[in-house]
C-alpha cells in the first residue's frame, strides 16, 4: 500500500459534509485498504468558522474556499455547498490545478454539467455525482458504467422523499395537501420553503440529469416540464382509487418510440397499486429503469439525508482516489447521441380528467364531441349528480393514450363550452 496520503478537501460541513468528514475519520482503516493508500482530510471550507464541528480539527478549517482548491496538493475536491455559484467556479478551478471533483450538486449539473465535464477532460480529472440522485441510492453508477452497453428506453421514478412523504400522507390518512405539508415540515422532511420540492425542481434537476446518462445526449434543466404537485387533492386521490390507482411525483425519461428524440418531464401522475412505484412509501425514493437487453430494474432506498447523501459520496470518493492511485480516470460524458428533447406537446401517454358540468340531458355527449374533434379517445366516463342544489354534476374522463398537445387544445375547448362550469382537475396516467 501507498504510504503517501491523497489528501481530500471538503467544501461545505453542514448535514453532509460533517458526515462525510466524521466517516472519513472514524472509517480510515476501511478507507485505505479499499481504496490502496491512506486518505487524509486536508482542509475543509465553511462559511462560519465559529461553529464547534466535533471530530475536525481547528486548524483545517477555513472561510477561503478559492485558496483551498487553489493549494495544488489537494488531490479531490468533495464539494457539498450546492447552488450554481461559487460551486461552479470553485470545482472549475479545482480541475486546473490538479483536483478530481466529488459532487453532491444537482442543480449545478443539471444547469451546466456539459461544461463541467469539458473542464474536467481538458485537465485531465474525474467529475463524480453519484449523490446528486437520489440519496443512498446507487443509480448514476449503474446507468453510465453497469448498463453502458445497453439500451435505456425509460427510466421513471420518485426522486424526491419531501413530496413522497405528503402524498402518501394523503392516500393513506385522507389528510389534505396543507395538513401533510406541515407534517413533513413538522418531522424535518420539508424545509421552511418548501418550494424546490413541491414545485418540481429539485426533481426536475434530477431527471435533467438522469435522461442526460441515459440517452447519452445533453438535456439540461430548461428541458425539462415541470408540473408541481401543491394542487393534488383528496377528491384526485378518491378518483385515483376508484381506477386501482394511487398518485405520485414522478420524475420520466424516456426515448422515442423511433429513437429520433428523448422528453424529460416532471409531474404527479396516477400509477396503478399493481405498479412497484406505488408500494413506495414515506419519505424513500425509487427508480424504475426499462432498458433493452436487461428489461425492467428497479433501485430503491433513502433518497435523502446526511448520513445515506454522505454514503454515496463516500462511494465517489473510493473510486475517484483510486483512479487517482492508477493514474486513470473515469467514465466522462457520453453525449455522442446528441438527440434532440423533445418538447411536452410531443409527449403521448393517458389523462384523468374532472370536469363540473350542468346536470341537464346532452352533456356527456357534447364532452364526447369536443374529444373527438381534437382526436383523443375516451376509454372510460363516470358522471354522478351532486346534492348541492346547483344542479351540476361530476364528470370524470379516462382517456386512452393521446398526445399532451391534443389533450390541450381539448380541455381549452371544453371551458369554452357553457355547460362545463370548470375544469377540476387533470393527471396523467402512468405506469400501465
Amino acid at each position: 500500500m501507498r504510504t503517501r496520503p491523497l489528501k481530500v478537501a471538503l467544501l461545505g460541513c453542514g448535514v453532509v459534509g460533517s458526515e462525510v468528514a466524521r466517516i472519513m475519520t472514524t472509517h480510515a482503516d476501511d478507507l485505505a485498504a479499499r481504496i490502496g493508500a491512506p486518505v487524509e482530510l486536508a482542509g475543509v471550507a465553511v462559511r462560519r468558522p465559529d461553529k464547534v464541528r466535533e471530530g475536525i480539527a481547528p486548524e483545517l478549517i477555513t472561510t477561503d474556499a478559492t485558496a483551498l482548491v487553489k493549494r495544488g496538493d489537494i488531490d479531490v475536491i468533495v464539494e457539498v455547498i450546492g447552488g450554481v455559484e461559487p460551486a461552479r467556479t470553485l470545482i472549475t478551478t479545482a480541475f486546473e490545478h490538479g483536483a478530481s471533483v466529488v459532487s453532491a450538486n444537482k442543480a449545478l449539473l443539471a444547469q451546466d454539467g456539459a461544461a463541467l465535464y469539458a473542464a474536467a477532460e481538458e485537465h485531465g480529472q474525474d467529475l463524480y455525482y453519484e449523490a446528486a440522485v437520489a440519496g443512498a441510492i446507487p443509480l448514476v453508477r449503474p446507468l453510465r458504467e453497469s448498463l453502458a452497453g445497453d439500451k435505456i428506453n425509460r427510466v421513471m421514478g420518485i426522486v424526491n422523499g419531501t413530496t413522497n412523504f405528503i402524498l402518501d400522507k394523503m392516500d393513506t390518512s385522507g389528510a389534505g395537501y396543507s395538513e401533510a405539508l406541515d407534517e413533513a415540515t413538522a418531522l424535518g422532511y420539508a424545509e421552511a420553503d418548501p418550494t424546490a420540492d413541491v414545485e418540481g425542481f429539485d426533481a426536475a434537476a434530477k431527471a435533467a440529469i438522469l435522461a442526460g446518462i441515459a440517452f447519452h445526449t445533453r438535456v439540461r434543466l430548461d428541458d425539462v416540464y415541470r408540473e408541481g404537485m401543491t394542487e393534488v387533492t383528496a377528491a384526485d386521490f378518491a378518483s385515483a382509487k376508484q381506477m386501482g390507482c394511487t398518485i405520485k411525483l414522478l420524475a420520466i425519461c424516456e426515448r422515442a418510440a423511433d429513437g429520433g428524440s428523448v422528453t424529460a418531464r416532471v409531474h404527479p401522475a396516477m400509477i396503478p397499486l399493481s405498479h412497484p412505484l406505488a408500494s413506495v412509501r414515506e419519505a424513500y425514493n425509487a427508480v424504475f429503469v426499462e432498458a433493452e437487453a436487461a428489461g425492467q430494474l428497479m433501485f430503491y432506498g433513502p433518497g435523502a439525508g446526511g448520513a445515506p447523501t454522505a454514503s454515496a459520496v463516500l462511494g465517489d470518493l473510493v473510486a475517484v482516489c483510486r483512479n487517482k492511485l492508477n493514474e486513470a480516470n473515469g467514465p466522462g460524458e457520453s453525449a455522442y447521441t446528441q438527440l434532440p428533447v423533445s418538447s411536452m406537446g410531443e409527449v403521448v401517454t393517458r389523462y384523468h380528467i374532472s370536469l363540473d358540468v350542468a346536470d341537464k340531458p346532452g352533456v356527456l355527449a357534447q364532452v364526447a364531441t369536443v374529444f373527438a374533434e381534437h382526436g383523443v379517445s375516451i376509454d372510460t366516463v363516470r358522471q354522478q349528480g351532486r346534492q348541492d342544489g346547483f344542479g351540476e354534476a361530476s364528470l370524470v374522463v379516462v382517456t386512452h393514450r393521446a398526445p399532451d398537445a391534443a389533450l390541450s387544445g381539448t380541455v381549452e375547448a371544453l371551458r369554452k363550452l357553457d355547460t362545463v362550469r370548470g375544469v377540476a382537475s387533470i393527471m396523467r396516467v402512468e405506469g400501465e
